[in-house]
């Protein structure tokens, strides 16, 4: 126990360290860039969140293609303060281009934490649809059986109701409504079942309570 502690002190005391070592290069850099004041320590304030957003999404398993675009960004940002103040920089003679990047970064930042904030993981349609399914397969399978006779005329028995759990009415009620605000019509059925995935008789039972 003491060494796995031991071991974790030392990992945080590291980590630490170069948060600091990263969080002075890039306010050395907006110094230099012309943003003095609170403004310099906002900005390794804002590239630290966006790679903690990102991370966030990356250990989250959704949007991956996208938290790794705004980490690599992050990151870069990161490394470039670093290495531009390890010598490699007139701090005193900063390019135009280089203010350029600094004064655009907040917008930059502001897109990338919006985005992996509020763009929300995958829909849980087809996790319920799946779980329907699943559900579906513990019953017994019901096969008609043919009448060794010609069977009677007359009226055919209505077919019993398909359960349909609440929380599918409501997510479904969700997906008709956005779909008729994209398109202007109602959803059919057949669409229904393919946002939902769910099988066709419990889609028509959906259907029938919209």
């Amino acid at each position: 126990m003491r060494a796995h502690l031991a071991r974790v002190d030392a990992v945080l005391v590291q980590a630490l360290i170069a948060a600091a070592l990263s969080f002075a290069h890039i306010h050395d850099i907006a110094m230099a860039a012309g943003q003095d004041g609170w403004k310099a320590w906002a900005y390794p304030i804002s590239v630290d969140l966006l790679l903690v957003a990102a991370w966030r999404r990356l250990r989250s398993g959704t949007a991956k293609a996208g938290a790794w675009c705004w980490f690599v960004i992050a990151l870069t940002a990161s490394l470039g303060a670093n290495v531009a103040t390890a010598g490699l920089l007139d701090v005193t003679d900063v390019p135009a281009w280089l203010r350029i990047l600094v004064a655009g970064w907040p917008a930059v930042a502001f897109l990338g934490g919006t985005l992996l904030a509020h763009s929300g993981p995958k829909t849980a349609t087809g996790e319920i649809g799946t779980e329907l399914i699943e559900g579906q397969d513990d019953e017994p399978e019901i096969t008609p059986e043919t009448p060794a006779q010609p069977a009677a005329i007359g009226p055919t028995p209505s077919t019993p109701p398909v359960p349909v759990p609440t929380a599918l009415v409501n997510h479904a009620r969700k997906v008709a409504a956005e779909h008729r605000t994209r398109t202007g019509a109602p959803i059919d059925t057949p669409t229904l079942r393919a946002r939902l995935g769910v099988p066709a008789p419990l889609a028509e039972a959906v259907a029938a309570q919209l």
